[in-house]
C-alpha cells in the first residue's frame, strides 16, 4: 500500500501527530482512569491497576466528565504527551499510545480501525462493568481492590 494510502498511525511517528490525531488514539477504555499502585522496591517496575476509578469517570461510557478541566481538578490525573514516551511502559499493553510507541499497530478492535466508537467496550476491553468510584476508600486499602480481570489481550 502506498504510503498516502496508509492511515496516519502507520505512517507516522506519535512525534509527528497533530494534536487531533494524538487525541484520537485513546480507545475509550479508560484504564488510564483506575487508580494504580507500584511497588517502589520492585526492580521490573510493576504496575497494579485496581477497579477504582476517578471520580470524574463515568463508567457508563468510560468517559471523563469534565475532560476540559480535569487536570484543575484531579492534580494526579494522567496527562500523555510526547515528554513521557520513556514511561509509556505503565500503560497497559492494550493503549494504543503505548502500542505504537513500541511500534506496534493497533488492535483490530480499536475506533480508529472499527470506525465505530464503542468497539472497545464491544470488544471488552474498556472498564465497563467492572470499575467503581473511589468515594472515601482510604488509599491504605487499595490493595484490595486490584483488578483481576484481564488488562492485556488474549494471546
Amino acid at each position: 500500500m502506498a504510503d498516502n494510502l496508509q492511515p496516519f498511525w502507520q505512517r507516522k511517528r506519535l512525534s509527528e501527530m497533530n494534536a487531533g490525531e494524538w487525541e484520537s488514539l485513546c480507545d475509550g477504555c479508560a484504564k488510564c482512569c483506575l487508580q494504580k499502585l507500584h511497588d517502589e522496591d520492585d526492580p521490573e517496575e510493576t504496575v497494579y491497576y485496581t477497579e477504582l476509578a476517578c471520580d470524574l469517570l463515568d463508567l457508563g461510557t468510560c468517559r471523563c466528565s469534565d475532560y476540559t478541566n480535569r487536570h484543575a481538578r484531579v492534580p494526579s490525573c494522567v496527562w500523555l504527551t510526547l515528554d513521557d514516551l520513556d514511561e509509556f511502559h505503565w500503560l497497559p499493553a492494550t493503549c494504543a499510545y503505548r502500542r505504537l510507541a513500541e511500534g506496534r499497530d493497533l488492535p483490530d478492535w480499536h475506533p480508529l480501525v472499527t470506525g465505530r466508537a464503542d468497539s472497545t467496550r464491544e470488544a471488552g476491553y474498556a472498564v465497563t462493568g467492572r470499575a467503581r468510584h473511589v468515594a472515601s476508600l482510604d488509599e491504605a486499602d487499595w490493595p484490595e481492590h486490584i483488578a483481576e480481570w484481564p488488562l492485556e489481550e488474549s494471546p
